[in-house]
Order: C-alpha cells, then sequence, then structure tokens
C-alpha cells in the first residue's frame, strides 16, 4: 500500500485527476469528494480510493492490484489545481516544510510572549553562546492522526521536564512545564494539514530548542534566550517498518562519565557523528556505545536506548550516568510490566551477556521500538538472530505503543494530550 496525502484546500465537486503515464495517456473521471469514498477505475491494474476528511486535507490511497505487472514505461502522476501529493511511506527522517513554527524569547530575565511565525531562519549575534560554547538543549516529540480527526500528542509534560533537567544543568532558564505543552499544541494546530493521515504509518516530529544567545565573548551562561519549535512530517527514523537491524559496538565514547550524556544537548550528538559515519559505511544501522569507564557495558544504541528481553522473560535496561533517560524507555517499561506482565530490571548490561537475551533492540521517540537482529564487536559477530524475525516482546510492545499513540488504546494515566 502507497500512502499518500492531498495537501491544500479542494473545492467540494472537483473534475477528477488526470492520470499521465509514459506512453501519454490520460483519464479523467469526475468526483465528489464530500462522499465517503469513491472509487476510479483508472488502468487495470491501479484502483484509486479518496477518503474526505473533514478538515482541508484529504488522505489518498493508492493501491495496485498487480503492482508486479506495472513496468517503469508507466510512471504515474497525480496532478490536481492547488494542492500536491506526498508519498508517506518514503518521508523518512528528514526535513520538509510546514506552515509555521514558535518562537520566545528570555530577555531582561524573564520570559516575554511567545509567538508564531511563517519565517524558519532566526537573526542571531555571531557571539552567541551556542555557537562557541554549546549553551543549547532540545527536545524531540510527535503528534499523530488518531481515527476520529483529533491529533494526539505522546506525553509531552515528560518532554517539558527533561528538558527542564537539561536547563539547570547547563545554567539556562526553565521554561515552565505548562508553557511548553502549550506552545507544542499551539504549533500543532498551526501545521494540523501537516500532520500525517491515521494509518499511513507517519507522523509529524516536534522540535524544541533552548539556547543561548547574546554579545557573549568568555565561557559564561548567556543573558538571552530563545525557546523555538519546528516540526516536520516524518516516517520511521531506521529504514523499514518495525524490521531488524544490525549493529557495530563503537570504539568511540558518546559521553564522559558524570558529563552530559544524561542531558539532551546538541554537544553529545555531534559527537556522535563520525562513529555513525563509520558505522553505515560498513553496512550497519547506526552503533552502539559503551560506558566509557570499563567499556564492557551497553550505554545507548546511537540515538536511542537500548533495551532487552532475556530467556527468561525480562525486560532489562541499562542503568549509567551517561545514559539520556528515554519517554519511550520508560513508557515500554510500563507496558512490560503492566500489559504483558513481564519483570522489569534496571542494570547494566554487559556485551558478555547478550546470549542470554532472546531480543534486544533500540528504542526512543525518533527511533521508536527498532529491533536488532545482529551485533558486531572488533569484526566478531557477539550476537546474532534471525534478520527476518520480530521477537514476539518486541512486537507486542510496539503494537501497544503505537495504538496508544494513535488513540486505539486508552490508558489511565493521562499519556495523550488531545488536539482538537
Amino acid at each position: 500500500m502507497l500512502k499518500l496525502l492531498l495537501v491544500g484546500s479542494l473545492p467540494k465537486r472537483l473534475k477528477g485527476p488526470v492520470l499521465k503515464t509514459g506512453r501519454g495517456r490520460k483519464s479523467r473521471e469526475s468526483s465528489n469528494l464530500s462522499a465517503s469514498a469513491i472509487f476510479f477505475e483508472i488502468t487495470p491494474i491501479i484502483k484509486l480510493i479518496y477518503q474526505s476528511l473533514q478538515t482541508d486535507e484529504h488522505s489518498v490511497c493508492l493501491s495496485s492490484l498487480a503492482l508486479n505487472n506495472l513496468t517503469s514505461s508507466y510512471k504515474l502522476k497525480l496532478t490536481f489545481k492547488g494542492g500536491m501529493v506526498m508519498d508517506y511511506s518514503s518521508l523518512g527522517f528528514k526535513y520538509h516544510p510546514t506552515d509555521a513554527y514558535y518562537v520566545r524569547y528570555f530577555k531582561d530575565g524573564k520570559w516575554q510572549p511567545g509567538q508564531l511565525t511563517k519565517d524558519r531562519f532566526l537573526s542571531i549575534s555571531m557571539f552567541s553562546q551556542v555557537l562557541h560554547y554549546g549553551q543549547e538543549a532540545f527536545e524531540g516529540l510527535k503528534a499523530y492522526a488518531s481515527k476520529d480527526g483529533s491529533i494526539n500528542v505522546f506525553r509531552p509534560d515528560m518532554n517539558a521536564k527533561r528538558l527542564q533537567r537539561s536547563c539547570r544543568r547547563l545554567l539556562m532558564p526553565e521554561l515552565p512545564e505548562q508553557d511548553f505543552v502549550d506552545s507544542v499544541v499551539e504549533v500543532i494546530k498551526a501545521n494540523r494539514k501537516h500532520v500525517p493521515p491515521y494509518g499511513s504509518g507517519a507522523s509529524l516530529y516536534i522540535r524544541p530548542v533552548l539556547f543561548g544567545i547574546g554579545d557573549n565573548l568568555g565561557v559564561n551562561p548567556a543573558s538571552d534566550y530563545i525557546f523555538a519549535i519546528m516540526t516536520s512530517p516524518v516516517g520511521p527514523y531506521f529504514k523499514g517498518d518495525l524490521k531488524p537491524v544490525r549493529m557495530l559496538v563503537s570504539d568511540y565514547d558518546r559521553a564522559a562519565p558524570f558529563g552530559t550524556g544524561d542531558i539532551k544537548t546538541g554537544g553529545n550528538y555531534a559527537s556522535s557523528l563520525l562513529p555513525n559515519r563509520l558505522a553505515k559505511q560498513q553496512g550497519f544501522a547506526d552503533c552502539i556505545y559503551l560506558d566509557p569507564t570499563t567499556h564492557t557495558k551497553i550505554d545507548e544504541v546511537g540515538a536511542a536506548n537500548f533495551f532487552g528481553i532475556t530467556k527468561k522473560g525480562v525486560y532489562v535496561a541499562p542503568v549509567s550516568s551517561s545514559i539520556l533517560p528515554s519517554i519511550t524507555q520508560d513508557s515500554l517499561k510500563y507496558l512490560a510490566m503492566d500489559k504483558l506482565g513481564l519483570k522489569v530490571e534496571e542494570r547494566d548490561v554487559l556485551l558478555t551477556e547478550l546470549n542470554d537475551f532472546e531480543e534486544v533492540g533500540a528504542c526512543g521517540t525518533a527511533a521508536a521500538v527498532t529491533p536488532i537482529y545482529e551485533i558486531v564487536h572488533k569484526d566478531k559477530v557477539i550476537y546474532q538472530k534471525d534478520a527476518n524475525t520480530v521477537g514476539f516482546v518486541s512486537k507486542q510492545l510496539s503494537k501497544i505503543m503505537t495504538d496508544i499513540q494513535l488513540g486505539d488504546l486508552t490508558l489511565s494515566n493521562n499519556w495523550i494530550v488531545k488536539v482538537k
């Protein structure tokens, strides 16, 4: 199933889409978008299904009746007056433009009122602390379209708390929790039409960032700050939907012991760029970082947390002063206990005990739940499972998490903030 979004307002009645093929053929039919579902027979092998939504975007699903018979000489292109087509199956985790951004300034010792803007560029002094000394923290969360037409934001209060913790560590002013949540909701509302449709497998990624600005030279905290929020529709961080990946144990450290590894600041990610590239050049999805003191214990998996399911059915999450507390990890631990009845342990995970695990994986806002089928350390395979099989617990946890995020499963612990 190839999932597409038609962005832009359409009249109630629209002369049908034009199908252009590599051989110059065209087909046109009239349609009424107020109907719940209308079918077009365009070629013997393609059927278009149009679903009208209550907002100004329209979900379009293109399904092939015999896709294997479609040759490269038939290149399909759908054109609509005043709209565009987006293929959600190939979004990837990268920038796609949206309509509005949020900016708020800290000046004269207090937070000023924030506002939406259509300008994604900021003008700051070249002496700003963020540019020289990395005084910066950011967050990552997602918004999901639900069946009822509302939008779900997953645990934004936890992101607000984690940003406050990062700010305390970097001597930046904390943003009140409710202010954080309210500004996230405001920017989602302004970008409602960019939230991928329910069932597309994609979501609207939300990136809040807070950083020091102003004319500074010495190694001191800034006096002024910017809090900004940007958004982008995204697909999975790792290619494939719940597809197992290979990981390489890195010789590099992600963060120093008792440094900034446990907060979400840009420097931790800058130091991971080279190890990530080296891993990908060797055919791995990303790399696994060991504890920076002994290099014997697992810390993190690229930009995500590590989890494992032992052969005795215990959910294990590593602990370390250099691991970023993950909201996804926290959620999975709760669900493993509450929904699957598993015992949960937070402890050291030694490389030498990996064979005691039936399943291992990465988890995070971007990575979601990503199974790992192979781990290589110093040219030796130290963990291996079938590359095409997702473990039972990983599959169950992924489904439960997805159902909660989409609103198909409701919990009593208020993890979802509704945007209507």
